[in-house]
This record gives structure tokens, C-alpha cells and sequence, in this order.
């Protein structure tokens, strides 16, 4: 079950319960992505983001980074289901710079204001999943939850706006949608016409067998 479920406070933890969080952690830790705490109070670790997008992203070509979003040369795809991504980032990154971050690892030329963080808790055999403000640390929250991802995983998901508010994108974004969905209609064509055909094949060997001459 996935519902919304309001943002919980935010509780803070002193120099010392952060160290004592962090050391608890790592003894923890199966995967080797263990946190570390700085002479400064600020600590570093790993997260990992799943990727939920519906719609398709678009992606820089080597000719085109560093320059200009969304150039010609720039092309747009479904990204894979269960997609994970993991991100080296510190206890003072917030969930935007998460988002910006992750994009511009994969050299996604997307608005970062188009998507945001979502995180997923298991309580009680349900599973509840909330959008975090673009101001919460998720450093921060991996940490109080643990390095367990069925108590606490982050998910990057499209803005829930309802329709889909088509005036935002650039030109070349919805050419290269429609190039994917002429591609996609193509495709379910074939597959229909293949289908067809088979049965329209088994029919008449159907027919031929009835009316065979004796």
C-alpha cells in the first residue's frame, strides 16, 4: 500500500548523539558505505535513490555538455523500471542539491524543479511514501533511520501536479517526446499486424480442414 503521509518533525541531534548515530551506524553497515564524521561536525556518506519516472528524461549528448540545455543534439528515453543510483553527499546537502546532483551525474538536461524526493518507511506492514521539502537533509534522515533501506529508502519521482503541464517543457523536449511515442505507436502496430496475421493464418488452416474434399 503507498499513501501520503505528512512530513514528520525534524529533530536535531547534538555533536555527541551525532557521533554516537555514526558509530552505531557503521556497525551496522553490510555494504561498505559507512559514514564518516569530520573534525567540523559534518559528516559524509552514501545514499541510494531509486528512480520512479513516468515520463522520459532528456539527455545531454557529448556535444552538447556544457553548453546550452537541451540542444539538437540532446536525446530523450524511458528510464529502466527499479532503476538505483547511489550518491557520495554530506549532512549539509539538501534535497534539492540531491535532485541537481543526480541529474547532472547522468547528464540529464531536465529542469531540476520538475521532480522531486520521495521517502518510503515501513511501519507496521505498510509502507508509506513523502515528499520532502526541497529543504530537508537526506544525509540526515538515512542516518536516524539506519542503514536498513526497508526502514528508509528515497525514491525520485515527477512533481505530482495532476495533468501534465505540457507549456513547461522546451520545444526539443516534446519533439523528442513525440518521437518516442510515433516510435512506440510503430511499434504496438507491428505487433498487432503480427498477431493478426498469425491468426488469421490459423483460421483459414481451420477452414481448409473443415471444407477438405472427402
Amino acid at each position: 500500500k503507498d499513501v501520503e503521509k505528512e512530513r514528520e518533525p525534524h529533530v536535531y541531534l547534538s555533536k555527541e548523539e551525532v557521533k554516537e548515530k555514526i558509530q552505531s551506524y557503521n556497525s551496522s553497515v553490510t555494504d561498505k558505505l559507512k559514514m564518516t564524521l569530520n573534525a567540523n561536525g559534518i559528516y559524509t556518506g552514501f545514499i541510494k535513490v531509486q528512480m520512479e519516472l513516468c515520463r522520459p528524461i532528456t539527455v545531454q549528448s557529448s556535444q552538447s555538455q556544457g553548453r546550452c540545455a537541451h540542444s539538437n543534439n540532446d536525446t530523450a528515453f524511458y528510464l529502466p523500471d527499479g532503476c538505483v543510483n547511489t550518491l557520495h553527499i554530506s549532512s549539509t546537502n539538501t534535497v534539492r542539491e540531491v535532485i541537481e546532483a543526480l541529474l547532472k551525474k547522468f547528464f540529464v538536461a531536465d529542469n531540476p524543479a520538475k521532480f522531486a524526493l520521495y521517502k518510503r518507511c515501513h511501519k507496521e506492514d505498510q509502507v508509506y511514501t513523502c515528499k520532502l521539502s526541497d529543504r530537508e537533509h537526506p544525509l540526515y534522515l538515512r542516518l536516524v533511520a539506519g542503514p536498513r533501506t526497508e526502514m528508509l529508502s528515497f525514491v525520485l519521482r515527477e512533481h505530482e501536479t495532476g495533468e501534465v503541464m505540457w507549456e513547461a517543457f522546451s520545444i526539443p523536449e516534446l519533439q523528442n517526446f513525440l518521437r518516442i511515442l510515433d516510435k512506440e505507436e510503430n511499434e504496438q502496430l507491428q505487433i498487432l499486424k503480427k498477431r493478426y496475421a498469425a491468426y488469421r493464418d490459423k483460421l483459414e488452416e481451420a477452414l481448409g480442414g473443415v471444407w477438405k474434399p472427402g
